[in-house]
């Protein structure tokens, strides 16, 4: 058992008594930032890869220049459409 994780317990339709993560269910409570936050974002996707961009080239390494290697790369890879 893993502390300070709840747990919520049900019978499966085989009758089988199973357990899943509260958090995994509509039983746990909202997370107070997601409440707030409502789905929305302040800032674009598109800035924060110009951001992540320009911080590569700001951490002295010669070897990333804008748009392309570390985090704004990472991001394109996990984001292609953007």
């Amino acid at each position: 058992m893993m502390v300070g994780v709840r747990l919520v317990h049900y019978t499966a339709d085989d009758g089988a008594l199973r357990t899943i993560r509260e958090a995994f269910t509509s039983a746990a409570a909202v997370d107070p930032f997601a409440r707030v936050a409502a789905g929305r974002s302040a800032f674009r996707v598109t800035d924060l890869l110009a951001l992540a961009a320009l911080l590569d080239c700001l951490d002295g390494d010669d070897r990333t220049v804008p748009e392309t290697g570390g985090g704004a790369e990472t991001v394109k890879e996990i984001l292609p459409n953007v």
